[in-house]
């Protein structure tokens, strides 16, 4: 009976469902990044108002450690309560906290007389390679999710390397590990919106996250580069 029921079923039936839930999904994670931004704004403001972002400076060794505790614990209670709206709570607490501890550099940036311009150059930078990379996932009929293991091997050196100079204090480390970073994020952020696109991502929770941490990366990298390169101290 069952048999005879999959085979009545209308051709077009599976396809046009599938594709009402990947364009339900992906337009839940779009409505629910911009959404995400509001509390990373404030969570900058509040790290910038109360002073926190001078404790970051002062303490890089502590606030690692912070920041890794935080953000993967908070990443780890979003997965395990992603079909709820408590995922959802948690996904905004989750930005809230990256807002803090992005005032650490906004402070190094804002300290400068053309800070709130390189900040905009960022905000643009930004928005052009999502711009970019969400045309691509959505026009290409090339799978890219075959990069996926050799950028998670990527971010895992990023990592490694960051903690590392946080001690070793190398210029020539923090350059290479922030141009790698743009690069890496970017191309992460292109699997990331095909296997959204594709259906492969049907949890507009998690997708969000995985956005999100792209976007947020490229942006504080490419303002790191901008403050290196761009910033009038005088």
């Amino acid at each position: 009976m069952s048999n005879f029921e999959h085979s009545s079923m209308p051709s077009g039936y599976e396809s046009n469902a599938g594709a009402v839930v990947r364009h339900r999904v992906l337009r839940n994670t779009y409505w629910l990044l911009a959404l995400s931004l509001v509390p990373t704004v404030f969570g900058a403001l509040v790290g910038l108002s109360t002073g926190i972002n001078s404790v970051m400076a002062a303490s890089p060794g502590m606030t690692a450690i912070l920041f890794l505790a935080g953000a993967f614990g908070l990443m780890f209670l979003i997965e395990r309560n992603k079909n709820s709206s408590l995922g959802v709570a948690l996904l905004l607490a989750f930005t809230f906290f990256m807002g803090i501890m992005l005032s650490r550099l906004l402070g190094f940036v804002l300290g400068m007389a053309n800070g709130a311009q390189l900040i905009m150059f960022a905000f643009g930078g930004t928005a052009a390679v999502f711009g970019v990379m969400a045309s691509v996932a959505t026009t290409s009929k090339r799978d890219f999710t075959g990069m996926q293991k050799f950028l998670i091997m990527g971010v895992i050196i990023l990592i490694v390397a960051s903690l590392a100079n946080i001690w070793l204090q190398l210029p020539a480390l923090m350059l290479t590990v922030s141009v790698m970073a743009i690069g890496i994020f970017s191309a992460l952020l292109l699997v990331d919106l095909q296997r959204i696109v594709n259906g492969g991502e049907t949890n507009y929770v998690s997708a969000t996250l995985a956005v999100y941490l792209d976007v947020y990366n490229i942006f504080a990298n490419l303002l790191m580069l901008l403050g290196i390169f761009g910033g009038d101290r005088d």
